[in-house]
């Protein structure tokens, strides 16, 4: 395993305003309002960050749809917020030489040096949460002390956010066919959220 510990507890902006654009394209715009607001995120609405915000205002977010969504629509509106993520940072974040290379490479090798990428920057997306990755197939990666998650009990895994972000980045990057699966959540009891990446037609 290898892996490094992010530092801190701040998020990327995209967890906020990623979530808003996909709520946005749910819901009215009144409800919208009335979620951040009840998550104590109204200024948020007014003027959306620009900068890294606290992790702890991320987690609220993520509770407070929880609570308030239906399962199938909160499982919708989280995929499309990590899906919207994705797009954000193959569109500002990977250069597009990097990009280019990539998707030459073979499967096996684009996702480990991905995945290098990925745990470079981790500090962006997991906050003081801890990311791991472990090489082989299927790919496992890790987050433990998760931000998304933080304070829930769940019965099913709660990150369909960083699911699909993941799932977004493979599929362009590494292999079409790519998925992402969260087989293990800390609202469920499990000691990290583990998510799986596999490609392969047979699997």
């Amino acid at each position: 395993m290898d892996g490094g510990v992010a530092i801190g507890g701040r998020i990327g902006p995209n967890a906020i305003t990623r979530m808003a654009e996909a709520l946005d394209a749910a819901l009215p715009a009144a409800e919208v309002d009335a979620l951040f607001a009840a998550a104590g995120l109204a200024a948020y609405r007014r003027s959306p960050p620009e900068r890294m915000v606290d992790e702890r205002e991320v987690a609220a977010l993520h509770r407070t749809l929880r609570a308030r969504l239906p399962p199938a629509r909160l499982e919708a509106v989280t995929r499309e917020a990590g899906l919207r993520t994705g797009d954000y940072l193959l569109a500002h974040r990977i250069p597009r030489p990097v990009q280019a290379l990539l998707r030459l490479l073979p499967a096996p090798l684009a996702a480990r040096l991905l995945v290098s990428a990925i745990r470079r920057h981790a500090w962006t997306f997991a906050g003081s949460g801890a990311f791991a990755a472990w090489p082989g197939y299927p790919l496992r990666l890790a987050i433990a002390g998760c931000p998304l998650c933080r304070g829930m009990s769940a019965e099913r895994p709660a990150c369909g956010t960083y699911a699909a972000t993941f799932e977004r980045l493979f599929r362009r990057l590494v292999h079409r066919r790519a998925r992402v699966t969260e087989t293990a959540c800390e609202a469920m009891g499990s000691a990290a959220c583990v998510f799986e990446l596999r490609w392969r037609r047979t699997d």
